[in-house]
């Protein structure tokens, strides 16, 4: 089996322009292909993942990646998937985060000796001339087929800037610099970036003739990735300092029963014929799916001593002896009244809702646990003695874990 077939079969291809091209080019080693990523953070989140995972797969395959770090792109803003228009960032933010962004990388794709590129397209965006970018590229749109892309019609009613208007523009230019200045031949991007993408691979052939040989290919990235990439309390960060590495391991390990061979087959690198066998799992057996999926991805981002780390602490969850790595809030006595704390207070102080009214309704509704215990009454307490040693494990919801112990 190629690449390309074990892509299908991984179910991550959703649609592409010329199906034998593209399966000869990455089958044989010979595509150099972009992904662009939009530097909004200072760190990638889980909706980047399969992006990254793509990117890894077809490297060790013999084809060369770059990582297209939209610097210039970032000061106009994407309107796919949007209601509104994007916070403008300073050039001293977005440069920032694209220096985070090479570090998260690093850890999938190998940059050494020219193997993969990593690039950001200010360096060619920021510089043109306004006049030259409408006689030289806006010639080749039609506004009217622009407004049928499902990124434009999605924003008509509520209200499309012009500035966004050109990020389609601007998108199909990276594709047409990367084709002439590093041979790129392949683009590859979420299922809400087709019209984009398409985009690019028309001013190609318009600019240079027919016959270039850029192609585009689209994956389930947006519709199967993106919506992995937040939770309710916000998205799940590559960085271990955003996403302790015990929760990127518990985000997954609580994903859907009907999303948990899925996620194994288009995000891990565990052979198909191995994953094929799990197909027929169900009941207490999709448990033991989910510590693999799990242990795989926490391995793959934060290494294995973390993944390892990670996956004996959410063993040990009710045992507070064995829960040594789970993610740790100190309080001191200032926190405390008369050497008690309130349930709602203690929740607040470990970072697991915002506020006391939060807490009141987590604890209501019944998704509050103290040590395994589920706590009903809000105003229940607990005493210095308790968070002593080992300290407590307090749960919000079936995600959500700290250790708490007095500082």
């Amino acid at each position: 089996m190629g690449i390309y077939e074990e892509l299908k079969a991984r179910g991550l291809i959703a649609q592409v322009t010329d199906e034998e091209r593209i399966r000869d080019l990455v089958n044989n080693g010979k595509a150099t292909f972009y992904i662009g990523f939009d530097p909004t953070a200072d760190s990638l989140h889980v909706g980047h993942f399969m992006a990254l995972c793509l990117m890894k797969r077809l490297q060790e395959a013999g084809n060369k990646p770059i990582a297209l770090i939209g610097g210039g792109t970032a000061m106009i803003g994407d309107p796919s998937g949007r209601t509104d228009m994007r916070q403008m960032m300073t050039p001293e933010t977005i440069q920032h985060n694209c220096d985070c962004f090479k570090k998260q990388m690093s850890r999938f794709i190998d940059f050494s000796d020219g193997k993969a590129l990593m690039v950001n397209n200010a360096d060619w965006l920021m510089d043109l001339n306004y006049i030259e970018v409408l006689r030289e590229v806006g010639a080749h749109f039609s506004v009217n087929r622009m407004l049928t892309a499902e990124c434009y019609k999605q924003r008509m009613e509520k209200g499309l800037s012009f500035l966004e208007f050109n990020y389609m523009i601007m998108q199909a230019y990276d594709f047409y610099e990367l084709f002439q200045k590093y041979g790129c031949n392949l683009e590859f991007g979420g299922d809400d970036q087709w019209s984009n993408m398409l985009a690019g691979t028309e001013l190609i052939r318009r600019k240079l003739g027919k016959d270039a040989s850029a192609m585009t290919i689209t994956l389930l990235l947006n519709s199967e990735g993106k919506k992995m990439g937040k939770t309710q309390s916000g998205a799940v960060w590559l960085d271990p300092e955003k996403t302790s590495p015990f929760d990127f391991y518990q985000y997954w390990r609580n994903v859907a029963d009907a999303d948990v061979l899925k996620c194994i087959r288009m995000l891990t690198f565990l052979p198909l014929e191995e994953i094929d066998k799990m197909d027929s799992w169900e009941g207490a057996q999709l448990n033991t799916a989910k510590e693999i999926l799990a242990y795989e991805l926490t391995k793959l981002v934060h290494g294995e001593e973390e993944a390892v780390k990670a996956q004996e602490a959410a063993r040990a969850l009710f045992s507070k002896g064995a829960a040594a790595d789970m993610p740790t809030a100190e309080l001191t006595a200032d926190d405390m009244t008369d050497g008690e704390i309130d349930i709602m207070t203690m929740l607040v102080k470990a970072g697991l809702v915002p506020s006391k009214s939060e807490a009141r309704r987590a604890v209501q509704q019944g998704g509050v646990a103290v040590d395994g215990e589920k706590v009903t009454d809000i105003h229940a307490t607990f005493k210095v003695d308790d968070m002593s040693g080992e300290g407590l494990v307090l749960k919000k919801g079936k995600k959500n874990f700290r250790k708490v112990v007095m500082k």
